[in-house]
């Protein structure tokens, strides 16, 4: 079963490395092509020009030892230094040709990188709600974060070390075989193959606990940014403490995995020392033994010393990026996971853009589950039309939400249709779709920007003078003017630094500047006191006239106006009407408007003996 598994991972990990191919050899990109053929041809001329160094060095040797060679003695004025500036001259245009290399593949490398970090970028806007809902930004950020650092090592290392190297021990084994020997050639390679099948065994065996760390810094990460972005909860609790211990909790366990990986690499890089060392001396000791002997000169026997060290250090090295990357291999390998991941809602092939008359909205017998053991819609049809408001209320869990969300093509329905001006949705673009619906949801989460660029994001190209229109729509203009720096000041993580109804009024002005065809409001002022409440009331019905407009309301006196209130229970419409009708039927919209309207009786009259209260203690 284990080796189902290592060859199983070994086959992806193979595809992986295959994967990153079109980005190297880009097509229709002829000057990235070029870099990368004069790149390797540098490769080449440093390697070859490297191998030969140590020639140099032996010949000088030979030609400084007294009776090597006929009239040495006569030469040494002249020859040896010759030799040793040639030996200076090649070292250098070794190291002139490697940093060129460098330096033509920098641009083709880094366009990569930016080709594969956009493509990741897009890719996770193209998935479906689904799979946001169940990963964890914490998580997912450093998924893509190990993994693009992966990447970012296997374009540079594996190119320039691992081919340099292999192309090093081919050309070094060649040489003793042709100078000094088969037996030489055979205990190098065996001492080689040695090195090499030690180090990917070991190196294999390690990656369990670089995943076990992954999983873990993964883990502690997604509980820090968690427990940051839920700030406010934190101190509400006062849980410091506990989530203090909860991160420590992760830590701890990715402390652990970490000693066991440091550990194991103890037992690798003795391994690989021991391992090198022997080799060494083996093949010294021979070419000593054929120095005695007089097969060989003091200049053979350095030279096979120079060319024994010169394979080891980049073998050694070689070591090093092995681990590397297969420890890369593994940081991308979830990162390649979610590219590979394919989106539960995607345009059918043939699908059109959608061509808006008048932007009326059908619901056609709708069923609609999360899972297929639990149905959240039974059969729903309703529509809205033209320039009309239509509200769906209902207790919470009724399925209101998820209408909005299948209207938005966040879900694709299990049975039924859904149009727009008669066109089903399902075989319409997304794009198209969404750019005709704007949305102002409970929850608006601004970007850590400026109220410019967030009142901006509804339409990119608008002008400033556009944008402060829409915020006079949406009546905030005013109040923006009010701030120190305007509309350039700085909202803060998810819009912190504004008030639920500020807050609100941005997303109202930022749907106002998209200028969509459909509005929809999902329980827009559910979160909002009464008294904001009715002013976003007002910008609302300002927004909306001449819209087609869906509101998602839990508080009824939002939605008296409507021209047609939809009565929700677990998944279907019960009633429907306007707000008098159904207030006539006695229904269960009429229950549901006597509590509320106790309700906020009872609220108005606490908030009243409240201020008897303070005007007596004063």
């Amino acid at each position: 079963m284990a080796e189902d598994d290592a060859e199983t991972s070994g086959r992806n990990q193979w595809a992986t490395v295959k994967s990153l191919s079109p980005y190297l050899w880009v097509r229709g990109r002829a000057d990235l092509r070029v870099r990368v053929v004069i790149a390797m041809t540098l490769l080449i001329l440093a390697k070859a020009i490297g191998v030969y160094v140590p020639f140099l060095f032996k010949d000088a040797v030979d030609m400084l030892t007294p009776g090597q060679t006929p009239g040495a003695e006569q030469m040494l004025a002249v020859v040896p230094v010759t030799l040793i500036v040639a030996y200076g001259i090649a070292r250098v245009l070794t190291l002139l040709f490697g940093e060129l290399r460098d330096a033509v593949f920098v641009k083709v490398g880094q366009h990569a990188m930016r080709q594969i970090a956009l493509s990741t970028f897009r890719h996770l806007h193209q998935l479906s709600m689904r799979f946001h809902m169940d990963r964890k930004t914490g998580g997912l950020s450093r998924i893509i974060e190990r993994g693009t650092r992966g990447i970012d090592f296997l374009l540079r290392f594996m190119l320039f070390n691992i081919l340099p190297t292999l192309l090093e021990i081919v050309l070094i084994s060649t040489i003793f075989w042709l100078k000094f020997g088969f037996l030489y050639a055979a205990v190098t390679f065996a001492c080689l193959v040695s090195y090499i099948y030690f180090t990917t065994k070991i190196t294999d065996w390690r990656l369990k606990f670089r995943r076990e760390m992954n999983e873990q810094d993964t883990q502690a990460n997604s509980k820090a940014i968690d427990s940051l972005l839920n700030y406010e909860t934190v101190k509400y609790f006062t849980n410091e403490n506990y989530e203090s211990q909860r991160y420590d909790a992760a830590l701890e366990q990715y402390e652990s995995a970490a000693v066991r990986s440091q550990l194991s690499l103890t037992l690798l890089n003795v391994g690989q020392g021991a391992i090198i060392s022997l080799g060494l001396v083996v093949v010294l000791w021979m070419a000593a033994q054929g120095v005695v002997d007089g097969r060989f000169t003091i200049g053979e026997f350095v030279l096979v010393n120079s060319l024994l060290i010169q394979i080891y250090m980049p073998l050694n090295f070689l070591g090093f990026v092995y681990r590397e990357i297969k420890q890369s291999l593994t940081d991308m390998e979830k990162m390649f996971d979610v590219i590979a991941t394919n989106p539960d809602v995607e345009n059918k092939p043939g699908a059109v853009d959608l061509v808006v008359t008048g932007g009326a909205v059908a619901f056609n017998d709708v069923c609609f589950e999360y899972n297929p053991d639990r149905r959240i819609l039974h059969g729903i049809s309703f529509e809205v039309p033209a320039g009309t408001t239509t509200a769906i209320v209902g207790a919470s869990g009724a399925g209101k939400s998820t209408i909005s969300r299948i209207l938005f093509r966040f879900y694709d329905i299990a049975s039924g249709s859904v149009c727009v001006d008669n066109q089903d949705i399902s075989l319409i673009t997304q794009k198209s779709l969404r750019d005709q619906i704007g949305v102002v949801p409970q929850d608006t989460v601004l970007f850590n920007d400026t109220v410019l660029y967030n009142i901006r994001y509804g339409r990119p190209d608008a002008s400033d003078e556009e944008v402060q229109e829409a915020a006079r729509l949406a009546q905030i203009h005013d109040f923006i003017g009010s701030l120190p720096d305007g509309y350039e000041t700085q909202v803060g993580e998810r819009g912190l630094k504004l008030s639920g109804g500020e807050k609100q009024r941005v997303a109202i002005a930022r749907t106002i500047l998209k200028n969509p065809a459909i509005l929809l409001l999902d329980e827009a002022t559910s979160a909002l006191d009464s008294q904001t409440e009715q002013e976003i009331q007002a910008a609302f019905e300002l927004v909306s006239e001449g819209r087609t407009t869906l509101v998602i309301a839990h508080r009824l006196s939002t939605v008296i106006k409507a021209d047609e209130i939809l009565v929700m229970d677990q998944g279907r419409i019960v009633e429907r009407g306007t707000h008098d009708v159904l207030l006539e039927k006695a229904g269960v919209y009429q229950a549901m408007w006597q509590r509320q309207q106790e309700a906020s009786a009872a609220q108005e009259k606490l908030v009243e003996l409240v201020g008897v209260t303070e005007a007596t203690k004063q």
